[in-house]
């Protein structure tokens, strides 16, 4: 009797999704048991006998692919972006009905970038601005990316707990945008541009100094490394873990 873990794959025939296949078929202990696309019906996924679902479709079908997922006790590894916490407070809910399935929610799958996050919150209580620019090719459909919500929020909480005043601005006149999007009280300045693939860049300053923390993703091939990590985990931790971090072992 195979041993394997029976993983499957919605969104399968989006760039991310042929990757996730193609890395899913060559690693060791996993089988792929559905790829679905557009318009397949999840029942698939059931009738397949998935055990682990790793969504990376589009925000408007997200919640409902995952939702079916825990509904019928398959764990997910969710790599679309977009869900707030509006959405996600709606899944814990669903969870605590079904204990034993755990969800990762991963803003970003490339373990660079992960580690980038966590560093950048573990510098920021020590300079007094910070700025986030994030870059990405120009059919990603959300901006800013969840990577750099991620990144703003966890700044944002660090700051908060060492009682760092807000980063100087003396703005007064500006064009709508000219400062970026703000995120949790952090500027998130957001580019879209052809030859990119997920880059971000955290800026930090002080009198005199700057220090810059930046992350590049050249191709999909960099987040299949998080995407295994999380298929492989997701099974031992029931109930909802929001950022890839929660699976490495970073410290407090």
């Amino acid at each position: 009797m195979s041993t394997e873990l029976r993983v499957a794959v919605v969104g399968a025939n989006g760039r991310m999704g042929r990757a996730a296949v193609a890395a899913l078929e060559a690693a060791d202990g996993l089988e792929l048991v559905a790829a679905l696309g557009r318009g397949d019906a999840l029942q698939v996924l059931v009738d397949a006998g998935a055990q682990v679902l790793v969504e990376l479709t589009v925000p408007d079908s997200s919640e409902a692919n995952v939702r079916f997922a825990v509904e019928h006790g398959i764990h997910a590894v969710v790599g679309t972006t977009g869900w707030d916490e509006a959405q996600r407070a709606r899944l814990e809910s669903l969870l605590a009905q079904h204990p034993e399935v755990g969800v990762l929610i991963a803003p970003n799958f490339a373990l660079g970038s992960v580690l980038a996050t966590r560093f950048a919150a573990q510098a920021a209580p020590y300079f007094d601005s910070v700025e986030i620019i994030e870059l990405h090719h120009p059919h990603k459909v959300d901006a800013p990316s969840g990577t750099a919500i991620r990144t703003a929020q966890l700044i944002s909480e660090a700051r908060a707990q060492r009682q760092v005043p807000p980063a100087p601005d003396a703005t007064e006149r500006s064009l709508a945008g000219a400062r970026g999007a703000t995120v949790d009280g952090i500027p998130v300045h957001s580019v879209r541009l052809a030859g990119l693939t997920a880059h971000q860049e955290v800026l930090l300053g002080s009198a005199g100094e700057q220090l810059t923390l930046r992350h590049d993703s050249f191709g999909q091939d960099s987040f299949m490394p998080g995407i295994l990590l999380g298929v492989r985990t997701v099974g031992g931790r029931p109930g909802l873990t929001y950022g890839l971090d929660g699976y490495l072992s970073l410290g407090n």
